[in-house]
């Protein structure tokens, strides 16, 4: 394997004495990251949020700034792709699996089992649910993939820097210590929190796909089952990332968005579609009133509710975190050519409003069930809900069918994206790492992920995935820092050669 950094060795080192810890003590494991978790949940809540707010509040400032016009990339690139292909593109990898996985469980957990703030199964718990479902998966969670992918694509096509996460902090740290041991570091983090990111919603998918299995062919749901889906998955996912970025994850992304949205018109038709329309346009609603409440509520006298904080919004916020890098290449790598106005509009509004159209129908097909007798909560696991909501409607066997497709080809645009991502970080920033690295990355990705489902289940995903965010967190407001830093040089040197010429041509006109 040729061209391959020392971070490539370190990061793999790392993930492997975590698999074999997993394999040997997942009961140690376990313990070790609960106690990790419930010590950074309590303090540093206040800082996920915060961080969360200023990187938002940074994308909002930049589309309206006077760098919007500057290209991602030279002043005459074009972009590499079409407008729609792309957008299916950044959709499947950022939100993927866990949208399928959510989109029923997290309503009904808020509505019915544990409400943010009224009492269970009132008419306030069930709006806040949906509003809550928005604010978790709405433009705060695209603001943090947004600044990460704008920094590296800014950097790499426009000031042609290597393809990493330690070469967009030049500005700040120079050149010489970026290419030493601390940019080595900051690169073995984005590696970590990347694969952490990534198991664990490997987990979510072999899960739900097990459950629905189970559920509509009477397959055993266990273990053993779960580890199967994933060596299947990886096997096809391995075979996506062989054909390369421009073959397998654009055309897997356009086909799973069309299934995607197929599947989503078929709930909306035949479910309670004036229900839904109506919950839409009042959860919108609630959604913009309350934004900045939601936003900095972190009820510091009510343990109650603190701890629902925690399981959620602070859970949310590091998976973001932990994706960043991920997504943030990702979405990087195909937004060549593109305006800074135009990327921050795109990636941060088109994708959360999608999410909400997404939750609405799916949220409120599965609240309406709630809400006419049938407990969804005992009668179906996390991974089924899904599943049990769709036999409840006309068509119920044909959407599950099709939803185990979705699920299975976000699986496999995840996990191949990441690859490449993986690939990228641990070659010296080659968007064309060799297959060699990417296979070797994804089956390290799977051999966490099945550790992670063994020892821990869902809550084993949330303490790895909020561990892992916070050192990325902090890296994420450099990168930022750096980014305006350099941009804004490269604004006063656009000002300086336009006086000169403009000076110039007036010399001319007065000769």
């Amino acid at each position: 394997m040729k061209n391959i950094s020392s971070v490539f060795w370190y990061a793999l080192l790392i993930c492997v004495v975590l698999v074999l810890w997993g394999g040997i003590a997942p009961g140690h494991l376990q313990s070790v990251t609960s106690n990790i978790t419930a010590f950074i949940s309590k303090a540093f809540g206040w800082y996920y949020l915060l961080i969360i707010m200023l990187l938002l509040a940074f994308c909002i400032y930049l589309i309206f700034s006077r760098f919007g016009k500057i290209k991602l990339g030279k002043d005459d690139d074009k972009p590499d792709f079409k407008l729609a292909t792309w957008f299916a593109m950044l959709f499947s990898a950022g939100m993927g699996i866990g949208l399928v996985f959510w989109t029923t469980a997290e309503p009904i957990s808020h509505a019915f089992k544990s409400p943010p703030g009224a009492e269970v199964g009132s008419n306030e718990a069930i709006k806040e649910s949906l509003q809550y479902s928005f604010f978790h998966w709405g433009i705060h969670a695209w603001a943090v993939y947004a600044v990460v992918a704008l920094v590296l694509a800014y950097f790499k096509f426009r000031k042609d820097y290597p393809g990493l996460i330690s070469a967009t902090l030049i500005p700040v740290f120079g050149e010489k210590s970026m290419r030493g041991k601390p940019g080595t570091l900051i690169d073995i983090l984005a590696i970590f929190a990347t694969i952490v990111g990534v198991a664990s919603t490997l987990g979510f998918g072999s899960a739900q796909i097990n459950g629905g299995l189970s559920y509509l062919f009477g397959t055993p749901n266990n273990f053993g089952m779960q580890l199967a889906i994933l060596v299947v998955a990886t096997v096809l996912f391995i075979i996506s990332a062989w054909s390369g970025i421009g073959k397998g994850i654009k055309h897997l992304s356009n086909a799973n968005m069309v299934l995607g949205l197929i599947l989503m018109l078929l709930l909306f038709i035949v479910g309670p579609t004036l229900y839904i329309l109506n919950m839409f346009i009042t959860t919108l609603g609630g959604y913009i009133a309350n934004f900045f409440h939601m936003s900095f509520y972190l009820s510091p006298l009510n343990e109650q509710g603190r701890t629902w904080i925690n399981s959620w919004t602070i859970f949310y916020w590091a998976w973001w975190i932990s994706w960043a890098p991920f997504v943030g290449i990702f979405i990087a790598r195909i937004s060549k050519g593109r305006t800074i106005k135009e990327f921050m509009l795109g990636v941060l509004f088109v994708p959360a409003i999608v999410c909400f159209i997404f939750f609405a129908v799916f949220g409120v097909s599965a609240l309406n069930i709630e809400q006419n007798g049938i407990d969804l909560i005992s009668e179906y696991t996390l991974e089924t809900t899904t599943f049990g909501v769709l036999q409840h409607y006309p068509l119920g066997i044909m959407m599950s069918l099709i939803t185990i497709i979705v699920i299975a080809v976000f699986f496999i645009t995840s996990a191949d994206s990441a690859t490449f991502v993986l690939g990228m970080l641990s070659t010296g920033g080659s968007i064309n790492p060799a297959n060699s690295v990417k296979i070797t990355w994804g089956l390290t990705m799977s051999a966490l992920a099945a550790i992670i489902v063994y020892f821990g289940g869902t809550p084993g995903l949330q303490n790895m995935l909020i561990i892992a965010a916070l050192p990325f967190s902090v890296i994420m407001m450099l990168m930022a820092f750096s980014f305006y830093k350099a941009i804004d040089h490269e604004i006063v040197k656009i000002k300086r050669k336009d006086r000169k010429r403009q000076k110039r041509e007036q010399r001319g006109e007065l000769t």
